[in-house]
């Protein structure tokens, strides 16, 4: 593999989420190790309701499963709410249905890093676990290293996670290369 895809899927329609801030330092690493890179983040995930019946006839879901398709590795990343993943989230992951016919079916065989924020740890935490449950249910393999961010009372949280990020990253890559 010469140059590595990697995507990363996640955040809230919000433009300075924190959680995209999160998987843009993700894809910052990916870079620097050498890959070509792809944030699907806001308005590039906000799909209608998953229907598998129309869902391919929307442009912009047809834009998002051909990337995912082209992808060597993800980096899956979501706000906590109420102490799991986002509708927003959980909704585009649906969508990767859509390659259930395909020769690499859903994430089967991919490297995908996790990145879950919220204002606490409690939240954080139980989100990063739901986010692997869903990347091991579509065949995906989960980084040994997650990266589960408290954002309340630290103006500085993505800095103090970089360490962890970069860990993640090297993860992706180093699978990803062996893929």
């Amino acid at each position: 593999m010469t140059q590595p895809h990697i995507v990363a899927i996640g955040g809230t329609l919000r433009p300075l989420s924190g959680t995209a801030a999160a998987l843009s330092r993700a894809l910052d690493a990916a870079q620097a190790a050498g890959a070509r890179t792809t944030l699907l983040t806001g308005p590039a995930i906000d799909f209608p309701n998953f229907d598998p019946e129309s869902a391919m006839d929307n442009d912009l879901i047809r834009a998002f499963i051909n990337t995912v398709r082209s992808a060597d590795g993800l980096v899956i990343g979501s706000p906590g709410y109420h102490g799991t993943l986002s509708g927003l989230v959980k909704n585009a992951l649906d969508h990767i249905e859509l390659t259930r016919g395909d020769a690499r079916p859903y994430l089967d065989g991919l490297p995908v890093g996790v990145i879950a924020t919220a204002a606490g740890w409690q939240a954080a935490v139980s989100t990063m676990q739901a986010l692997r449950t869903v990347v091991h249910a579509l065949r995906g393999w989960p980084t040994p290293m997650g990266v589960a961010i408290n954002t309340v009372g630290n103006s500085d949280w993505l800095a103090e996670s970089a360490g962890g990020i970069d860990v993640m990253m090297q993860q992706v890559m180093a699978f990803a290369a062996r893929r």
